[in-house]
């Protein structure tokens, strides 16, 4: 009775700090063949501990990645955002790319997820894994837009009851064009005033298809129509790396807009909190980060690349990016080097903070970035939302890592937890 009784006054205490913005919860999906939510308790001085682990009912990849075909690597999707919450945190959602299903979980006192409902994306699972890997969810209009990585039904949707139902539907659409049919899509966006999604992309030919070298690096130039060399990533040279659909008022989509995403690879889109316009694009081929804005028409304009120190080799693979809460920091993980980079957002410009920010975190040495450099494969971030603490996936060093944030931008550990090896992915939380 009196541990029970302890438990439950904590509980409720977190529960009061969270309101306080001073601790609260954080879901990250274990993406295993039986998926299931990792459910963390998040104190006030940024430790995790785990309350509770939630199937989804739907299957994960386990270690395979499908978009490399290789039997155990990191980052398995090329993706982001694969859990989400509502905006009023009623649900959460989540992404079961080994079988293309999504679920949908009640939250509850205290953070406790109850599965609601998991249902098919409508595309059907080629070979040993499908693909599905992102989501965006519009409360206005009731519906999900589920992103995956192979085509060339690249995005589905499925609209959502009141109860967190889900309900699949018939519309789908391409990130394909008619000379690029394997494109790779990473991430759906909607913007603030849920009029537009934005799909961000990685390679216009992934590597399952280009393949590998006999030391197993991946074949990154192809011969182009022309027959000369052409790169694999996205929107190098070809400005078409951002998908652009106007969203209808019965929530499905207008036909997609290609445009320039500024830089290979636009890997990751991340709306400002302040300022609705505009929006962060991270480039795993452009090792940088760029600032840009979309106007009324759906229409983007995008900054100059600012660079990390690329020094250790190209390509860095920066991949993820978190806005700090009042705009000024931009945390944005390296894939390839096993760290994470910040840089100060001054209105319309980005300069570096602390590049790197944190020490490298270190894998068990059996993969590598594109880059040549053995890595951990540090994926999905999340930043609190008093801005005080930043949470790190390390899959292939199998570690959920968090750090207090500092006003230059610097990052120092105060918490680790053991996680599955490789699988995880996702991350989000109050």
């Amino acid at each position: 009775m009196t541990m029970g009784g302890t438990m439950s006054k904590e509980m409720g205490t977190s529960t009061e700090m969270s309101r306080n913005g001073r601790g609260g919860h954080l879901y990250m999906q274990t993406n295993e063949v039986k998926n299931a939510i990792i459910h963390y308790h998040r104190s006030a001085n940024g430790t995790l501990t785990e309350v509770e682990r939630v199937t989804t009912g739907g299957a994960g990849s386990g270690t395979y990645k499908p978009i490399s075909n290789q039997e155990s690597a990191p980052n398995a999707f090329e993706g982001a955002a694969s859990v989400i919450l509502s905006p009023d945190r009623k649900f959460l959602f989540a992404t079961n790319g080994g079988d293309n299903s999504v679920s949908s979980f009640a939250v509850g006192d205290h953070g406790k997820l109850t599965l609601v409902d998991t249902k098919p994306t409508g595309n059907a699972v080629e070979g040993k894994s499908g693909t599905a890997k992102s989501l965006a969810y519009s409360p206005s209009k009731n519906m999900l837009y589920v992103v995956h990585s192979f085509g060339p039904d690249h995005v589905r949707l499925m609209s959502v009851s009141s109860d967190g139902k889900l309900t699949p539907r018939a519309e789908k659409y391409t990130c394909n064009t008619p000379d690029k049919p394997h494109r790779v899509p990473t991430m759906g966006v909607l913007s603030p005033d849920e009029k537009f999604l934005l799909v961000g992309t990685t390679f216009d030919l992934p590597i399952a298809i280009s393949g590998t070298y006999p030391d197993g690096s991946p074949i990154l130039w192809v011969p182009g129509p022309d027959g000369k060399p052409r790169s694999v990533a996205s929107n190098a040279p070809d400005p078409d790396g951002i998908v652009i659909h106007r969203v209808n008022a019965d929530g499905t989509l207008g036909e997609g807009s290609f445009q320039d995403g500024g830089g290979g690879s636009p890997f990751y889109i991340a709306f400002l909190h302040n300022q609705p316009d505009t929006f962060i694009i991270a480039y795993a081929v452009g090792d940088g980060v760029a600032l840009a804005r979309i106007d009324e028409d759906g229409r983007i304009g995008v900054g100059k690349v600012v660079p990390i120190d690329t020094r250790r080799g190209k390509i860095a693979e920066l991949c993820w990016a978190s806005v700090s809460p009042d705009d000024r920091l931009l945390y944005a993980t390296v894939f390839g080097y096993s760290n994470i980079t910040t840089f100060h957002i001054d209105g319309l410009e980005i300069r570096i903070a602390k590049d790197p920010a944190c020490p490298d975190v270190e894998g068990d040495g059996t993969f590598r970035g594109l880059c040549g450099d053995v890595s951990s494969g540090p994926s999905d971030n999340w930043v609190s939302p008093d801005g005080a603490f930043f949470y790190q996936i390390y899959g292939n060093a199998s570690k959920l890592v968090g750090y207090a944030t500092k006003p230059d931008g610097s990052l120092e550990e105060v918490t680790s937890v053991a996680i599955p090896y490789n699988s995880p992915e996702g991350l989000a939380g109050f």
